[in-house]
């Protein structure tokens, strides 16, 4: 089997698409590069959704935190303890298991039955923990950031007649995004690395349709060797933290348009040799 047939059989594997039994012997490195290649396609899903979604909720916790109000306030920070100072691989493992608790036969809401089997599976049950797991770390960059907004801009804000929402929506959040834009990055690329601990929490991989990691392990219990699927697994996460780094760079760039060119900050990859 050459190489574009091994990638037209395997390639959407991890999707349910193509060959449903996975190689039994005389693995080839392409076979490795292939699947383990459609295994990431699972965390690219979970890592871009639960950002995404993560950033609504965390700017709405930010605010909330910042709020005067201890009834709005309290709430906020209670959440982001809750999940900053848990770990993940908890997390997901009192997820499972609290789904799992729910009926079988569903939930009655107002006459009517919604089924939660779905739930404990890793594309919906993960998906819902990392979500909130991101919205928690970026909620506490976010409000960190809307406490540093410089006075100043606040004052000439006032000088203006801006108030309430239009003050928020013109100065407040968008100097709060630039100050966190940073900061905010690392959480991105932390996050679609956390997505591999979907491979060891209690959220099965249904029919074999597992993430990078899955597949990862496959070939190293077949061929006793983990140095060749392992490294091709970091490789493709290099590459798409490289890939990260150059969209929030071209983000964060949009951000800080209006400050001179030679003043504005970059976003860098610098390798840290010595801890």
């Amino acid at each position: 089997m050459s190489c574009i047939e091994t990638i037209a059989d395997y390639g959407l594997r991890s999707l349910g698409m193509g060959e449903r039994l996975l190689p039994r012997s005389d693995f080839t490195l392409c076979q490795q590069f292939t699947l383990i290649g459609s295994g990431m396609i699972w965390n690219i899903y979970f890592g871009v959704l639960a950002l995404a979604a993560g950033f609504f909720l965390a700017n709405a916790l930010a605010v909330a935190k910042a709020a005067p109000s201890p009834v709005i306030r309290k709430p906020a920070e209670w959440f982001i303890f809750l999940f900053r100072g848990s770990p993940l691989f908890i997390q997901f493992f009192l997820a499972y298991e609290a789904l799992v608790l729910l009926p079988r036969a569903g939930i009655d809401i107002f006459g009517l039955t919604v089924e939660t089997g779905w739930l404990t599976r890793a594309w919906a049950g993960a998906l819902i923990v990392l979500f909130l797991n991101t919205a928690a770390y970026s909620a506490e960059i976010f409000h960190g950031a809307l406490m540093a907004i410089p006075k100043g801009d606040l004052e000439a804000a006032d000088a203006y007649g801006l108030s309430g929402w239009k003050k928020f929506r013109r100065i407040q959040w968008p100097t709060m995004l630039r100050l966190a834009w940073p900061a905010y990055t690392n959480e991105a690329i932390f996050l679609f690395h956390a997505t591999t601990l979907v491979f060891f929490s209690g959220f099965p991989a249904f029919q074999q349709r597992g993430d990078a990691l899955y597949y990862a392990k496959y070939f190293a219990d077949k061929t006793f060797n983990p140095f060749v699927p392992y490294p091709i697994v970091a490789f493709y996460f290099i590459c798409l933290t490289l890939l990260v780094i150059w969209l929030f760079g071209l983000m964060n760039r949009r951000l800080n348009r209006h400050v001179p060119a030679a003043r504005r900050p970059r976003l860098r990859v610098r390798p840290q040799i010595i801890r």
